[in-house]
């Protein structure tokens, strides 16, 4: 005999399940592929998903690649994750590979002409428009 049980008891045992296989995830990668794969109904895993993505990306090319995602389908459903994601791919992006492409995703085309404005309020946008431009900075 089967036993079933609500589908929202149902979806925690899945997403239990789902998040100990992503835990396994090598690079990154997986992590990212689930977010994107599942963007509609992963907003209440998003924080073990970010710490996930935190821990084992090690070049900060996912962290980068989630955040602008997340910025491009609802910067403002996600956007308490941009922050994290971000700060993550900093952190990680030592060759600056990934983090110039989140100047344009995150802060728009015209970046370079609120650049000054921007440097002032917002130390993400400072500390990354500083790695690339580094001698723009003040």
């Amino acid at each position: 005999m089967r036993i079933y049980a609500p589908m929202g008891a149902e979806f925690r045992i899945n997403m239990s399940e789902t998040l100990k296989s992503l835990s396994g995830d090598k690079d990154g990668m997986a992590t990212y592929d689930y977010i994107v794969n599942n963007v509609d109904t992963c907003l209440d895993s998003m924080p073990e998903l970010v710490e996930n993505l935190k821990r084992v990306d090690i070049s900060g090319q996912f962290l980068a690649s989630t955040a602008r995602f997340l910025s491009a389908v609802d910067r403002e459903k996600f956007s308490s994750w941009l922050t994290p994601l971000i700060e993550g791919a900093i952190e990680k992006d030592r060759e600056r590979r990934y983090i110039g492409s989140l100047l344009q995703a995150i802060w728009g085309k015209d970046y370079m002409d609120r650049a000054d404005e921007l440097k002032a309020e917002d130390d993400n946008f400072r500390r990354i428009y500083k790695r690339i431009y580094p001698g723009n900075i003040f």
